[in-house]
């Protein structure tokens, strides 16, 4: 954290490096920031050892379990045992879930010992309005009273009661919902009605353009010709796309492409040579094109280059298979955000790139890893928007299917139609009007 200069209408952007999620939602927020500069609450300069120690604790082993539920049988008991301990209960019946779980109390327990207290005593010294992509620096705002509006961006499509406040009745911070779903969470939870905002996920604004969605619309044109080689569903909803998005070119810009995204622990990450092998014969007759999108992590890359020379495909990454690896976290969101534009199909566990089917893009479901994913997955398939995979082996004779059928442009385009697309700039416009 190098500076604190005041500047009218910018926000300090709070964030946390485990995993891509909570930063991934942070990345675009950074237009309003002083310099555009995110601070990691678990690794800014100059950090006490103490929290230091207490943020990676928290992140080694949630790394670590991620991994280990690949082991048979323990894995998945050791796995599960976690996951209790966020879980997010049910939604019906409706009721008082105001009552603080065993995690939140647990987090309070280290904050009331001074975790935290550096943080926002640094940020108080230019008390600008935080915006904190996480639970945890919100509450540690708040209970070390800092004295400007705090907001927190939820990053899921339901939440565990760790998100809300330890008395949401009495709390001040405020929530920007990605979804209605949220907003009814957090009303269970006790969160004031005029503490919540429905403004959608914070997405990329270099695939979205301004309020027009000029080059939202010019990608999902190519895409959709791409998703619908029958035209299955252009027959069907000529009308619809005419009206959303006018009339399509005669030929699309790009191949076929599908980018299989790896979680932040690197998990998964057998599904992509999976895909690969069987997809190979399509990959070398330039029928289709695949982008592995890694992360910072080299260890990861490096998996995919060795099993993709095993496979017998040369010249990796070559023309048509791309890793998407960066060593800085900053230039991996611009080339991951980049790429997307020429993506056809994002395959992904359900993480917070759920949100980005806003964007046009049909999503293939990989597992679940964790609670929440299981609500991600369920918003998707609810939306309309998402597609459990199949046996990935088999990738080169179900993918086709729903190709063939239109089943993946209809996806495509009831992301599109469905989920708020604008989640950075209503997040602006609030923070202007609330200063």
């Amino acid at each position: 954290m190098s500076h604190f200069t005041q500047e009218k209408r910018k926000s300090w952007i709070v964030s946390v490096n485990m995993g891509y999620g909570h930063q991934r939602a942070a990345y675009p927020l950074r237009i309003l920031a002083p310099e555009m500069e995110i601070i990691n609450s678990n690794d800014y300069k100059e950090i006490p050892v103490r929290d230091k120690r207490i943020w990676e604790t928290s992140r080694k082993f949630y790394e670590f379990i991620s991994n280990f539920r690949k082991i048979p049988i323990v894995g998945k008991i050791a796995f599960n045992a976690f996951d209790a301990f966020q879980k997010i209960r049910d939604f019906y019946p409706k009721r008082d879930l105001s009552k603080p779980n065993s995690q939140l109390r647990k987090t309070f327990v280290s904050i009331k010992k001074g975790w935290g207290e550096d943080l926002i005593e640094r940020l108080k010294k230019s008390p600008l309005p935080i915006i904190a992509t996480f639970f945890t620096p919100a509450h540690m705002a708040e209970y070390f009273h800092y004295p400007n509006n705090i907001y927190c961006v939820v990053c899921d499509a339901d939440i565990s009661r760790t998100w809300a406040p330890l008395r949401p009745s009495q709390s001040t911070i405020k929530y920007f919902a990605p979804n209605q779903r949220v907003v009814n969470r957090l009303k269970l939870y006790g969160v004031i009605e005029k503490n919540i905002f429905l403004t959608g996920f914070p997405l990329p604004l270099e695939n979205i353009g301004s309020e027009k969605l000029e080059l939202l619309t010019e990608d999902l044109k190519n895409r959709i010709i791409n998703l619908d080689p029958k035209k299955s569903y252009a027959k069907k909803y000529k009308v619809l796309i005419n009206e959303h998005l006018g009339i399509l070119p005669k030929e699309t810009d790009h191949s076929l492409t599908i980018m299989f995204a790896v979680g932040g622990a690197g998990a998964q990450k057998e599904i992509g040579i999976k895909i690969i092998k069987s997809l190979k014969q399509k990959i070398r007759e330039n029928g289709i094109r695949i982008y592995l999108s890694v992360g910072i992590r080299k260890e990861v890359k490096e998996y995919f280059i060795k099993n993709i020379k095993a496979l017998g495909i040369k010249d990796e990454p070559g023309n048509n298979i791309k890793i998407v690896f960066a060593e800085k976290i900053e230039d991996y969101f611009k080339m991951f955000n980049n790429t997307l534009r020429k993506t056809d199909i994002l395959w992904t566990k359900p993480s917070e790139l759920s949100f980005y089917t806003a964007l046009g893009l049909p999503i293939i479901i990989a597992p679940t890893i964790g609670s929440q994913e299981k609500f991600n997955k369920e918003w998707l398939l609810k939306l309309g928007s998402g597609v459990v995979q199949e046996d990935p082996r088999y990738t080169n004779q179900w993918l086709f299917d729903f190709l063939n059928s239109g089943r993946l442009a209809e996806a495509a385009m009831q992301g599109f139609i469905e989920a708020e697309k604008l989640g950075v700039l209503n997040i602006q416009k609030i923070i202007s009007n609330n200063p």
